[in-house]
């Protein structure tokens, strides 16, 4: 093409000194309105054309594409590349301007690439972060992660273009520096691997309840960066902790009890053990009038006298042979109220247990597992079962400890 350009322009009676530049000048013209004109026909058709589509389309990703102009970048791709491609026919007269135009457009083309790629991952995050599956992954942080690697690799990239050298040689003598990386960036490099391991084992995600007591967190994860974790508390307080915090001490994430069919109840009272007595006759009567122990009364009733006529118990005296207990009934009941009320999972463990006995009297411990999960139902469950634990312990002639005999 410049050959032709320069034979026009000496049969136009151009000195051949001044030939050659005119047509090197008039080739660079050429190819800027090539340039310009490719430019304006993707900006004007193509960019016009690919935002309507995405605007009638019933995705949510090409729209986000758009919106980080993922496409604008990649249309900008075009420029270094038709000047990497028509630099040589253009300086065929100046060969030593051409390596620093070249060299040029690769940079350049490297810039636009990583900016293509920041937008195009903005994108997915901004997708991935309503979406049911993103929601718990640290997509944050996955991305912080991609960012750093293409960041380092297109910045090792130019700098061995901009040296002549290979890019192999610049990864290799990277580690000649790592005992001064680890000493300068300590902190930034624990927290970028705590961040990874964070990220790629899924150990906490947004929206998780984390406790770590010692640096006064207790609530909810609102954040996760590569660097660093941010947890509200529930008086509203935000917490923001090193990554590597985490791996480091350890915390507790209570996830597991959000996936699981039931969050635990677990509370006891201390029943007093001067209270704890056989079963009379006037307080057997009393306890079968109970709806949701009756048919257990007569049967443990029927199976107590079968034992005993069997065994020639003499039942002049209840400590011979078996007997029922106000406890024991009491605790019989508790289980079956537990197993009936509608917000307990019924599938889980239900117990009804006492503990070792103490100077505070003999703990009888509820454990079962709610249906509610958050906190304020949780705790008014909780709280209900409480409630007719003590209002019926009197009942069955038990006295909470401390107390004095009615």
């Amino acid at each position: 093409m410049i050959d032709s350009l320069v034979s026009i322009l000496q049969n136009w009676h151009f000195e051949p000194t001044l030939a050659v530049p005119a047509a090197t000048i008039t080739a660079a013209l050429m190819l800027l309105l090539l340039i310009v004109t490719v430019e304006l026909a993707i900006s004007r058709v193509l960019l016009r054309f690919i935002k309507r589509f995405a605007q009638k389309t019933a995705t949510r990703l090409d729209d986000l594409l758009v919106q980080h102009r993922v496409f604008s970048g990649l249309a900008r791709l075009i420029t270094p590349v038709l000047v990497y491609l028509l630099a040589v026919p253009v300086l065929a007269y100046y060969p030593a301007i051409l390596p620093l135009i070249r060299e040029g457009s690769v940079i350049y083309m490297t810039i636009a690439l990583v900016l293509v790629i920041f937008s195009s991952l903005d994108a997915l995050f901004d997708f991935l972060i309503i979406h049911p599956v993103g929601r718990k992954l640290p997509v944050k942080s996955v991305m912080q992660v991609i960012k750093t690697l293409v960041v380092s690799i297109g910045l090792i990239y130019m700098v061995s273009r901009l040296f002549g050298k290979s890019p192999v040689v610049f990864f290799s003598g990277l580690g000649a520096f790592t005992a001064v990386l680890l000493l300068i960036f300590k902190d930034a490099i624990l927290g970028l691997v705590a961040g990874v391991q964070l990220s790629t084992n899924n150990l906490v995600s947004i929206g998780d309840w984390v406790e770590l007591p010692k640096y006064g967190a207790n609530g909810e994860v609102i954040d996760i960066s590569l660097v660093t974790v941010s947890v509200q508390n529930y008086d509203k307080s935000i917490v923001s902790l090193p990554s590597y915090t985490l791996i480091s001490e350890g915390f507790k994430n209570w996830r597991g009890m959000k996936e699981a069919e039931g969050r635990r109840i677990k509370f006891s009272i201390s029943v007093d053990m001067s209270s704890i007595r056989f079963l009379d006759e006037e307080l057997k009567k009393k306890l079968e009038s109970i709806q949701l122990i009756h048919g257990y009364m007569l049967a443990r009733e029927r199976d107590v006298a079968v034992d005993n006529m069997k065994n020639a118990v003499d039942e002049t005296s209840p400590v011979n042979g078996r007997c029922l207990t106000n406890l024991g009934t009491f605790r019989a009941y508790l289980t079956e109220y537990i197993s009936q009320y509608p917000r307990i999972n019924p599938e889980m463990m239900i117990m009804v247990h006492y503990l070792q006995p103490d100077g505070l009297g003999l703990p009888c411990e509820i454990y079962c597992f709610s249906l509610e999960k958050e906190w304020v139902p949780f705790e008014s469950v909780q709280a209900d079962i409480m409630d007719h634990m003590l209002a019926v312990l009197p009942f069955f002639g038990l006295r909470v400890f401390p107390s004095s005999p009615a």
